[in-house]
């Protein structure tokens, strides 16, 4: 069988490093399970999981163009249950939801509590649900070069940037006013 993305081969250790281990495979072929793809769980040293002539089955997820084979354990085995949050029920309450015990996170004394609607068909300020930040779907990265990906994330995380200062600009009632011309 030829050595392709998604095939599964047994394999022996042959070698192990702190960042992960060189399986040989097939053909006189080797490649490396990075310590991340070892398995479900964390795993701080990977010689407490791995010793060098280990059979191990892993899977080929990656081939570089240099040759270099990227195997992984982990893919194989099956997912690792899910442990429910602490003090979280499925439909309990979020935390910081309701502050002083009233609905909308308002006191008796703040600013806007307790208002009428107005005119325009707007209810008073924050009482419709907060808007909250959504990613945009990942754009595909076949075959991109390092290069092209870190300018993909670092225009992503500006754009994220921009978005989140322009939220916080319109919570706080626009930009900078010094404080001598604040309103109290």
């Amino acid at each position: 069988m030829a050595i392709e993305v998604g095939n599964v081969f047994e394999g022996r250790v042959t070698g192990v490093k702190p960042f992960g281990a060189f399986v040989a495979l097939p053909e006189g072929r080797v490649g490396m399970v990075h310590i991340s793809e070892v398995s479900n769980e964390f795993v701080q040293d990977i010689n407490t999981v791995l010793h060098d002539g280990d059979a191990v089955k892993v899977q080929v997820i990656n081939i570089a163009p240099d040759g270099k084979i990227a195997l992984s354990i982990k893919r194989l085995l099956p997912p690792a249950p899910r442990q429910p949050r602490e003090g979280r029920g499925p439909a309990g309450p979020r935390p910081g939801g309701f502050r002083n015990g009233q609905e909308g996170g308002r006191s008796g004394g703040a600013r806007g509590a307790g208002r009428a609607p107005c005119e325009g068909g707007r209810g008073p300020a924050r009482e419709a649900a907060p808007r909250v930040w959504q990613p945009k779907a990942p754009a595909r990265s076949d075959n991109l070069s390092f290069e092209d990906m870190m300018s993909r994330f670092k225009s992503q995380s500006e754009e994220k940037m921009a978005d989140l200062d322009h939220e916080t600009n319109n919570r706080r009632g626009g930009g900078y006013a010094p404080r001598s011309r604040r309103g109290r």
